[in-house]
């Protein structure tokens, strides 16, 4: 199994969707790593030999962005916004959809599961 950049990437996919397992590696990337590390993108990860994933493993070190340090950087801008309390740090603050959409009707996936309503909570009272 090939190990870059702290990922295991699977050995039954080709190299270019094996790449896209790596946080911040997508599909455009992933074809020009491997353009620019000679290597076919068609090939399995497991058929890869060992100074095929070293120049892979080159690439990715020389390009820089992936997975720790993008994940670091990708918070600390978060942070940012939150710290100087501009629109977007507020909506990320009170995890609410960041983009300007809806949410009176969806955003569920940001705004996590419904909550029931409080109101149906009154009991009958029993009479004697």
């Amino acid at each position: 199994m090939a190990r870059i950049a702290g990922v295991d990437l699977p050995r039954n996919k080709q190299a270019r969707i094996g790449l896209t397992y790596i946080y911040g590696i997508g599909n455009p990337r992933a074809l020009r790593i491997l353009a620019s590390a000679n290597v076919d993108p068609f090939k399995k990860i497991q058929d890869l030999g060992e100074d095929e994933v070293n120049r892979i493993r080159q690439v990715i070190e020389n390009e820089g962005g992936v997975e720790g340090d993008l994940r670091k950087d990708v918070g600390m801008n978060i942070k940012r916004l939150i710290d100087i309390q501009s629109y977007r740090g507020l909506r990320h603050r009170r995890s609410l959809p960041v983009r300007g959409q809806r949410t009176h009707t969806n955003a569920r996936t940001r705004k996590g599961p419904r909550k029931g309503t409080v109101a149906n909570k009154k009991k009958a009272t029993a009479k004697t």
